[in-house]
């Protein structure tokens, strides 16, 4: 099993010739979920090769521009791909209010929005075997940051399989569903499976000021994307002001968090060689990664 994760856009405020406003994707089992929806986002998507059509859930983490704007040609993009099913968006208080208004100009979608506010009508959404819950975030309005967790089953255990008696033609059955009908008896998974083994972290946090509740919520993440608005030190006055964090404040918070993996994203459109600053970060936190548009990894369960 694994998570494939995609930056489509990692700028922040205004969109540069070769960087568009922040989006990414994170695809699972022919299923996908799309974190922000900047302007250009259904561009570098089509850039990145992937399809509309797949995407089930919208995680949006606030309502400034860079980051909700391309959401009715999006769901525009959506529609003449043939998706029929429902979406969901997630997003802080006022999502219902500014997805409604921003649709007056992508009418007639063929599917349906189920528009979830945190955290009024949602504390996290469960989607198979994808777990998503949001949290508070620091920006000045009402912000949120994502945590994706898949989930992975024990291990088959033949011994508890014989002591529960479940009959073998459903053991296969048993470790791909909760439960099975047969012969008019139900069989629960836990009657066959271990305990359960460490899944896939994902934690994706942008347009923010490095807090403890972020700490807390990245705990030990296996890829932790978050923003870095500034590369100089000497911006932190500017950073405070507008809500942002440094690069070297994004290193600090993933040490402090003990995730594996840093990505960087969401860069001021002043910032335009953020590399020059990678090796200050990485005397921070050493498993550091500068992003870019189009950058893609895949995640696997670890043994």
């Amino acid at each position: 099993m694994m998570l494939d994760v995609i930056l489509l856009g990692t700028g922040g405020t205004m969109p540069l010739k070769n960087r568009w406003l922040s989006s990414c994707l994170v695809k699972y089992m022919g299923h996908s979920v799309l974190f922000d929806c900047g302007e250009g986002t259904q561009i570098a998507l089509k850039q990145s090769e992937n399809k509309f059509k797949p995407i089930d859930i919208l995680c949006i983490t606030h309502f400034h521009a860079d980051h909700i704007s391309g959401l009715p040609g999006f769901l525009l993009s959506m529609s003449n791909e043939g998706r029929c099913e429902p979406v969901t968006i997630i997003g802080p208080v006022g999502l219902k209010r500014v997805v409604q208004s921003l649709c007056v100009i992508a009418p007639g979608l063929p599917f349906g929005l189920r528009l979830l506010e945190y955290p009024s009508d949602i504390q996290e959404l469960v989607f198979g075997d994808i777990k998503i819950t949001p949290f508070q975030a620091e920006h000045g309005i009402p912000c949120l940051g994502y945590n994706l967790k898949l989930h992975r089953a024990g291990k088959f255990d033949i011994e508890k399989a014989k002591k529960h008696h479940v009959p073998m033609k459903i053991w296969g059955q048993l470790q791909k569903q909760k439960k099975v009908l047969y012969e008019g008896v139900e069989y629960q998974s836990s009657m066959v499976l271990g305990a359960q083994r460490k899944g896939l972290k994902i934690t994706y946090c942008t347009d923010t000021r490095p807090t403890e509740n972020i700490i807390a919520h990245a705990k030990n993440a296996d890829l932790l994307i978050y923003e870095g608005m500034f590369g100089d030190n000497e911006k932190l006055p500017r950073a405070i002001e507008t809500g942002h964090s440094l690069f070297s404040e994004a290193g600090e918070l993933a040490k402090a968090a003990g995730v594996k993996k840093l990505w960087l994203t969401h860069y001021s459109p002043s910032l335009t060689e953020p590399m020059e600053y990678e090796n200050a970060v990485k005397s921070i936190f050493p498993n550091t990664e500068i992003g870019y548009d189009g950058k893609q990894e895949s995640l696997f369960f670890s043994e």
